[in-house]
């Protein structure tokens, strides 16, 4: 019950935001048929019945969701002030019924643009009005403490004191603090009724307090420090918010999060806008359909050429680590004789004598990789993204790099970067840290035509069979 009471307070505002906008669409439409149909101003030969009136209006609802969604109108209202919200809510409904105005109101005789003036301002001003109500709610909840998300503040003592005053200050935000992580002197619990804990002991506070947000209020920081609790807070699913002087530790990781009078910085989990999102995921699901279906009758030859190559299954399934850290089953084509990590699991180097005669030629043509569309279509996996690893080499990578598991903010691919531009690859720390940065370039300049020259620069490489063999 608890997690489900949570679960609900950290999505509470998007939730909001979904149930009072439809409750203005609706409202909106109606009122439109009212003027259009009732009110006598305008003269129409066709009057609407009943299931003719409920059919448009939920068809009107349903697109204009997928409208707001698109223009990124479902987001944490903290995270867009009041006049940021007023500005793309009338831009999103303008261009919405200036799509109607072709689509809809061609009739010449009802008087297209006046009726299309009438909609704009009535379905604004349903809009902006449950907007307002809905965050004027969510703060009254807040304020009771019926909605509450649990934080905790890390830091040096002066910082962390000062943002736990304003958080207790501030009820409306629905923060509470559950803990305190002091990064120098430990002080004593005089006045303060939350758990301190040392820098040191961070692993146990989280475990513990199992916080939905990490804030971190810190005086000279340490980089290396900071970005390692900034991986294991993403290993965690925690949300990072920082003060801004901590702007120059995480440079081009964060978006800037005003926040009432404390402006906070939040690492950035949405890497793509929530339209480039949804068509990177049909591209993807769109392509894996396509290759598997068309391309049958050749993954057939080849499952057929591996059983008579070598003894062994036809498909090779090993566990690899996915986005937030999730195990996933990842499949191949067997290119390797079955024994090949009889002594543990093993980096594959060039010219690997593990290799069988026809894994040699599906490792240079990456015809081994394709059976991984089966986990693309399974959203495991993306066509374009850094490559996944082994839990194994998570790990051991994270040693000699703590920011290799920065990687994980995104789903795995089945090309990528650094595929592109060093296919291949060993476990020396100079290699780690440029593929750790070919990938990072990648993560912060995420974007559809990024993606796509990455796939044309793949095709290039399979046709010269640059692949490693």
């Amino acid at each position: 019950m608890k997690q489900w009471i949570d679960k609900f307070s950290k999505n509470s505002p998007v939730i909001f935001e979904l149930v009072f906008d439809i409750l203005a669409f609706v409202l909106s439409y109606y009122i439109h048929y009212l003027i259009r149909f009732e009110s006598g101003l305008f003269q129409s030969d066709i009057h609407p019945s009943t299931k003719d009136v409920f059919f448009t209006g939920s068809v009107l609802t349903i697109a204009l969701l997928v409208f707001f969604f698109f223009n990124g109108l479902y987001r944490n209202w903290l995270v867009r002030s009041p006049f940021e919200e007023f500005y793309a809510v009338i831009k999103t409904t303008f261009f919405f019924n200036f799509i109607l105005f072709f689509f809809v109101f061609l009739d010449s005789s009802a008087r297209p643009r006046l009726l299309f003036l009438i909609y704009f301002i009535d379905l604004t001003f349903f809009v902006l009005v449950g907007r307002f109500t809905a965050r004027k709610l969510q703060q009254h909840l807040r304020k009771r403490k019926i909605i509450q998300i649990p934080v905790v503040i890390l830091g040096t003592k002066n910082e962390v004191l000062e943002l736990l005053k304003k958080v207790n200050q501030n009820l409306s935000w629905g923060y509470v603090v559950k803990g305190l992580i002091l990064a120098d002197n430990h002080i004593e619990n005089n006045g303060i009724s939350v758990p301190i804990y040392k820098i040191e002991e961070f692993d146990e506070a989280i475990q513990t307090l199992r916080p939905s947000e990490l804030f971190i209020a810190m005086k000279d920081p340490k980089h290396e420090q900071i970005l390692d609790i900034a991986n294991k807070c993403a290993e965690n699913q925690i949300i990072v918010k920082i003060v801004p002087d901590l702007y120059d530790v995480l440079t081009g990781m964060v978006k800037t999060m005003p926040q009432y009078s404390m402006p906070l910085i939040e690492i950035s989990t949405q890497l793509l806008r929530p339209w480039e999102a949804f068509l990177k995921r049909l591209m993807d699901i769109v392509v894996s359909i396509i290759t598997l279906v068309v391309g049958l009758p050749l993954w057939i030859l080849v499952a057929i050429l591996i059983k008579l190559d070598s003894k062994g299954p036809i498909f090779y399934k090993q566990e690899r680590v996915g986005k937030n850290g999730k195990i996933f089953t990842c499949y191949k084509f067997r290119s390797m004789v079955v024994d090949a990590e009889k002594s543990g699991p093993q980096i594959t180097i060039l010219n690997d004598p593990r290799v069988t005669r026809v894994g040699y030629f599906l490792r240079k043509t990456h015809i081994d990789e394709v059976p991984q569309f089966w986990n693309v279509l399974k959203g495991e996996m993306s066509i374009v993204g850094p490559r996944p690893e082994r839990p194994v080499f998570i790990e051991q990578f994270s040693k000699i790099q703590p920011l290799f598991k920065r990687r994980l903010v995104v789903r795995p691919g089945l090309t990528g970067w650094n595929q592109v531009n060093s296919p291949n690859f060993d476990a020396s720390i100079e290699t780690i840290n440029n593929r750790l940065k070919e990938d990072f370039y990648y993560i912060e300049n995420m974007s559809l035509k990024l993606d796509l020259e990455i796939i044309l620069r793949t095709i290039y490489l399979v046709i010269r069979g640059r692949g490693q063999a």
